[in-house]
């Protein structure tokens, strides 16, 4: 027997098919280790002894372990199968660890995506554990757990804020900079010029180029008033250009186009683009057979394989003709792009969307349309726009106005743009000195706006710019700063807080590096650095540790405390003042002297009343809640009356009917009281027949 271990259990089922009976398959559920909370700091790392972590095994992990440890030493070999990044590469080496594997000759599948022709060439081709990925993992985790401990505790302690970190709190900067501008912005009046004509007998509206002058802006009213006063009569055509314009298909997507796409066209945020990429990656039962559908989600690379291309060409050739087969696009990577894997494609070309949506649910058809559609369509030719521009003069005002027609549909066949401006099946016939009436004219006020807040989708795309954060923190990050209440999101658009204003704004002013974009690009690349052998785990630990350990001590010292909110109460436990805080379930009322004083005051819900009475004392019933949130009716005279009555749909389903209610005709069920049973109506609180049982004799 040979077992071969996984993240996923999703993939168990798929990838055992693929390798037969004598292989057993089973998961580790992502991570079953991490840094450990004791040592100096709580950090789990030692820092004197050359920075050596110290791992323990995850609480909710225990099972797994103990359950592989037994498959391995059972098993004839043990494989290990994680996922092809750096995070899959460390739980791989973790699983080698506590499984007493020898790591230089264990065998380490690597694969994109999960089908056969996949599974069987990364077991004809296995490789070990890559260790120079497994320490680039190592380190940033290290870096994260120093900075996360150690900045938290500053700020929770100052300003009251949960949490700071390497990658959320530059995120955290790159959204509270749109959110000064937005702030700062001084709205500007302008002008906006109207001129419609009559075209074919249809009006039709002309864009404004420039006055008699040559000035584009219109800044006020008086200017707009005198020219609107020269547009009258009739709008001739001073100049008359037609061109063929070709439009090339994008690429295929990466992590980040992705989101970005399928928040525009779906609507979706990124957590659940990568949620519904996920299950397409690890596979759906298709007819009876699970399989992955899509290739590896997280990836910064557009590259394409050559045994997937070649398989596309020919699916073009017969399905939309050889006049559609384009080319492959040219992969370019900048310093920033990492490459390890493929962009996001479909893993089968014949899975078109529509042969398989029945087993899809609405939103993995919609996300694996796009993959599916987007892949084929960066294969296709680019579309072909006949365009016709021309500028027509009205008393010296200048106005122009393009027309296009596509002449070649090309990837559009499949894939539309999302923004299509308006296209004409036949371009009018204009010539130069043609005239035409001018129908209306009119000028209206106009300010200018400020700029937008950002989307997720936009942040994603700024993160990767930048270099902050890699495709596999991308949405882990941005839920962690709604988390946190650094920002809101209201249909994928984010608003910073005002506790997340606090947060940038002391980070900068103590931290500037922390959530400078630059800095922390540079960061993220030696830390990729390290997996290619070119930087030292130990030199960049050292070097940023003892510097760092120096400002937060200074901070300590001199950052200013923002005091708690008082609630005007005085503790009852040792008479300090009771502020408002802000626990991991929302805002609550505590002692100031904490941790001297732990008092919390507890807070009284108000009853909700139903309208009912007990049967058993008389008291008003009044809804409650079980810890899962689950609301009953009880008695409101609760511990002394123990009543509780029992939903009637649930009664209906689990409580034999004796008979029907004299009074409304409802069933009559038996029931539990105070003093033992009886018999009650499900129709209660509207009805509350009751009656005694009466106890058959024995004979």
């Amino acid at each position: 027997m040979k077992l071969v271990i996984v993240e996923s259990p999703t993939k168990c089922e798929t990838i055992k098919r693929y390798l037969g009976d004598e292989y057993i398959v089973k998961a580790s559920y992502g991570h079953i280790r991490d840094l450990a909370t004791k040592g100096k700091g709580g950090l789990g790392i030692d820092v004197d002894n050359k920075f050596a972590p110290a791992y323990i095994i995850n609480k909710d992990k225990k099972k797994v372990v103990y359950d592989l440890q037994k498959l391995a030493k059972e098993a004839d070999e043990v494989i290990l199968a994680t996922d092809p990044d750096r995070e899959g590469e460390a739980i791989a080496w973790h699983l080698a660890k506590v499984l007493d594997l020898n790591i230089g000759t264990n065998k380490r599948l690597e694969f994109h995506e999960i089908t056969r022709d996949s599974i069987g060439e990364a077991m004809q081709h296995p490789r070990t554990i890559d260790l120079a990925l497994v320490s680039s993992q190592e380190t940033r985790r290290m870096l994260d757990r120093i900075i996360g401990f150690k900045l938290s505790a500053l700020i929770n302690k100052k300003i009251h804020s949960k949490s700071a970190g390497r990658v959320q709190s530059a995120t955290l900067k790159l959204a509270y900079d749109q959110e000064l501008k937005i702030d700062e912005f001084v709205p500007e009046e302008y002008y906006k010029i109207n001129c419609v004509i009559l075209l074919n007998n249809k009006e039709h509206e002309l864009t404004f180029v420039n006055d008699t002058d040559g000035n584009k802006e219109v800044l006020t009213k008086e200017h707009a008033e005198a020219i609107l006063k020269l547009l009258n009569g009739e709008a001739k055509a001073i100049s008359v250009e037609k061109t063929v314009k070709t439009i090339d298909s994008k690429e295929p997507f990466t992590t980040s186009t992705l989101q970005q796409e399928a928040f525009s066209r779906l609507k979706f945020k990124t957590d659940k683009t990568q949620r519904v990429a996920q299950s397409l990656y690890e596979g759906i039962s298709v007819n009876g057979e699970h399989v992955g559908l899509i290739t590896y989600m997280r990836t910064d690379s557009t590259r394409l394989a050559p045994v997937f291309v070649e398989r596309a060409k020919n699916y073009i050739i017969e399905t939309f003709g050889k006049e559609y087969l384009g080319r492959v696009k040219q992969f370019k990577a900048t310093e920033l792009t990492q490459d390890a894997h493929e962009a996001i494609r479909p893993t089968a070309n014949h899975r078109t969307p529509d042969s398989i949506r029945q087993y899809l649910t609405p939103d993995q058809y919609n996300l694996y349309k796009l993959i599916y559609n987007r892949t084929i369509a960066s294969l296709l030719k680019g579309k072909k726009e006949e365009i016709l521009s021309v500028s027509f003069s009205v008393n010296g005002v200048k106005f122009k106005s393009d027309f296009a027609r596509t002449i070649f549909q090309g990837y559009e066949i499949i894939y539309k743009d999302e923004e299509e401006g308006k296209h004409y099946k036949n371009l009018p016939e204009i010539n130069v000195g043609d005239s035409f009436t001018v129908a209306k004219s009119s000028v209206e006020q106009k300010f200018t706006t400020p700029p937008s807040r950002y989307s997720e989708a936009k942040i994603v795309k700024l993160m990767e710019e930048v270099g902050i954060g890699r495709p596999s923190t991308y949405a882990s990050t941005i839920s962690t700063l709604k988390k946190r209440k650094y920002v809101t999101e209201e249909k994928g658009i984010l608003t910073v807080t005002e506790q997340g204003k606090k947060t940038a704004h002391v980070l900068e002013k103590y931290f500037p590096e922390i959530v400078d974009a630059k800095y922390t690009a540079e960061m993220e690349n030696k830390l990729d650095s390290i997996s290619e052998g070119g930087e030292s785990s130990l030199t960049i630990l050292s070097d940023f540790y003892y510097d760092f350990i120096n400002k937060i001590d200074n901070a300590y010292k001199i950052m200013y405390v923002d005091e708690a909110e008082p609630t005007g109460e005085i503790c009852p436990k040792c008479g300090a003042p009771l502020v408002y805080k802000e626990g991991k379930n929302g805002r609550f009322i505590g002692c100031s002297n904490y941790p001297t004083c732990d008092f919390v005051k507890k807070e009284k819900k108000e009853l909700k009343y139903t309208g009912g009475t007990c049967p058993i004392c008389g008291k008003p019933l009044v809804e409650r809640t079980y810890s899962k949130g689950k609301v009953f009716i009880a008695c409101s005279g609760y511990p002394t009356c123990n009543y509780i009555e029992k939903n009637q749909t649930e009664v209906a389903n689990d409580q034999e009917v004796i008979k029907k209610c004299p009074e409304c005709g409802g069933d009559l069920i038996k029931k539990r009281g105070k003093y033992g049973y009886f018999l009650g109506c499900t129709n209660y609180p509207k009805c509350n027949h009751m009656e005694k049982i009466i106890k058959k004799r024995r004979s």
